[in-house]
């Protein structure tokens, strides 16, 4: 009946700001963005990755979220990566720095960054 999660949904402080970020710094790329009248909803953009999307809702006045990583809800987003290594070393070239540095797990490598509206991106590196 259920077959998987479609895509996981977004509000960020400045839309244009986080779709650079997705799309010039992980890869994502846009694949539908459509203006929307349905206030305080102004735009909703999708961004895909292998097959993984996230939807940007673009609105009015958005509001900040809670400041605790351990808060009700959703804490973060996985994106798998093919070298813990080379992913981390790639990022400190475009200046994003690891939140928390990669850790040994015995069966992956896992590790965190911000977007930036501070939500999680977690890496993982499966062994």
């Amino acid at each position: 009946m259920f077959k998987r999660i479609d895509h996981v949904e977004i509000i960020p402080r400045n839309a244009e700001l986080t779709i650079r970020f997705y799309t010039d710094i992980l890869g994502f790329r846009v694949t539908s963005r459509e203006a929307v009248n349905v206030p305080p909803l102004k735009e909703v953009i999708y961004l895909r990755l292998g097959d993984t999307t996230i939807e940007v809702m673009s609105v009015d006045d958005p509001k900040p979220g809670a400041e605790s990583p351990w808060q009700i809800g959703l804490r973060a987003i996985a994106l798998e990566v093919e070298d813990m290594a080379k992913a981390v070393e790639y990022l400190k070239t475009r200046g994003i720095s690891m939140s928390l540095a990669p850790v040994d797990l015995g069966n992956s490598y896992r590790g965190e960054l911000r977007d930036p509206d501070g939500l999680i991106i977690e890496l993982r590196q499966w062994k």
